[in-house]
């Protein structure tokens, strides 16, 4: 497996920006995964990876959660998710999204569907 990159230091501003800025879903998501409230594991929310920023990252396990909403529906940016993606996975990492809808109407689904995935 290749060796993870550190995030970009030029994207520290912009991930210190994001992590402040959250949206009401990843608001929600990170409240029932810091501080190891979620089985006892360690997440980090927007994380850099080499020129990228994930929303949730374990590194323990090489993890990213992504957090979906409206925006990643449209045509252009499902091309630039899919290439993003696909940088992220060749690095190792395996990648679990949510829409903003599926946190915001269904967490404890979209936990128990994390539970299963992260257990297996």
């Amino acid at each position: 497996m290749p060796r993870i990159q550190r995030g970009d230091p030029k994207n520290r501003k912009k991930r210190r920006l994001l992590r402040s800025q959250m949206t009401p879903a990843e608001r929600r998501l990170w409240l029932r995964l810091r501080a190891k409230e979620f089985l006892g594991l360690k997440f980090r929310r927007q994380h850099g990876v080499g020129p990228y920023i994930v929303d949730f990252y374990r590194p323990e396990r090489s993890i990213v959660i992504e957090v979906d909403g409206d925006v990643h529906a449209k045509e252009l940016q499902g091309l630039k998710d899919r290439m993003r993606e696909e940088a992220l996975r060749n690095l190792g990492l395996q990648i679990f999204r949510y829409t903003n809808d599926e946190i915001l109407t269904n967490l404890e689904g979209v936990l128990e569907d994390l539970r299963v995935r992260l257990v297996s």
